[in-house]
């Protein structure tokens, strides 16, 4: 059976990087006294699938990972066990058991399904930018562009790249949810996106700010802001679309249809 585990990164672990999370939930694991299903062959690992890693320095209330077990009491032992074994900066905050893989169908880890993310942008002390009434009016300026062009980098080449109707959602208010174990600042300056993520169109939020202050003619400074992930999502809806042909669909200037669902309740038992 295979659980999907989300949690919350922050304070001093917000500087490891995803390859020491991933040893850091192996010991975890261990610890916990989890049935944990190992791979076959000479160098035996734990069956795990991270969505979506987190960049360093980031922090997230919505990280998701899922884990295959041989066999589990409950879900409140699992994420109690789990949680005893923590250190500061790591939280359980949800586990479900995702439905059996049925026979010929292809096998979606959390980062296959991943669709979008809700972000937290505050602007840290010490750094100026704007006062919080110009902010909002200029970001929405900047959200209601007709396009928003960016110079959009990976490790193998940069690209021209459109990213306006990638940015799905923009907010200034708390919506509830997601920000137990944000950051905070005096400055009060912060701004909520809905960004498109996944293993193709991916959409971090520094490069929309990198964007915005290029729009405001301010030099963009990247030490600046904190980010923090509050949400990812699915999208269920039946559209049938690889994420590369999403690409070619929104460069076409067509509209895809979206159906965003918490990572967590996809799949599950029930």
């Amino acid at each position: 059976m295979v659980v999907r585990i989300k949690f919350a990164k922050y304070s001093v672990v917000k500087f490891i990087g995803h390859l020491d999370v991933m040893r850091y939930f192996q010991k975890a694991n261990r610890r916990a006294k989890l049935d944990v299903a190992y791979s076959a062959g000479f160098n035996p690992h734990q069956i795990m699938s991270f969505a979506a890693p987190l960049g360093v320095g980031l922090t997230s209330d919505a990280e998701y990972v899922d884990i295959e077990l041989n066999s589990i009491t409950s879900k409140e032992e699992a994420m109690a066990a789990l949680n005893e074994h923590m250190n500061e900066g790591f939280y359980i905050n949800g586990l479900e058991i995702l439905k059996e893989r049925e026979e010929n169908v292809k096998k979606e880890t959390a980062m296959s399904q991943m669709a979008a993310a809700d972000y937290m942008v505050s602007l840290k002390d010490g750094y100026e930018l704007v006062d919080m009434e110009t902010f909002k009016k200029k970001f929405m300026e900047f959200y209601e562009q007709e396009k928003i062009v960016v110079l959009k980098r990976t490790k193998k080449s940069e690209r021209e790249m459109d990213i306006k109707k990638f940015i799905y959602d923009v907010w200034f208010e708390e919506r509830g949810y997601g920000v137990e174990h944000a950051d905070t600042y005096e400055s009060g300056i912060k701004v909520y996106m809905q960004l498109a993520t996944g293993s193709v169109i991916n959409i971090k939020p520094d490069l929309v700010m990198e964007a915005f202050c290029k729009f405001l003619g301010k030099e963009y400074q990247e030490f600046a802001f904190q980010y923090h992930r509050m949400e990812c999502y699915g999208n269920i809806a039946d559209n049938k679309m690889s994420q590369e042909e999403m690409i070619a669909a929104v460069e076409r200037g067509e509209d895809i249809k979206r159906e965003l669902v918490p990572l967590l309740k996809m799949g599950i038992q029930g």
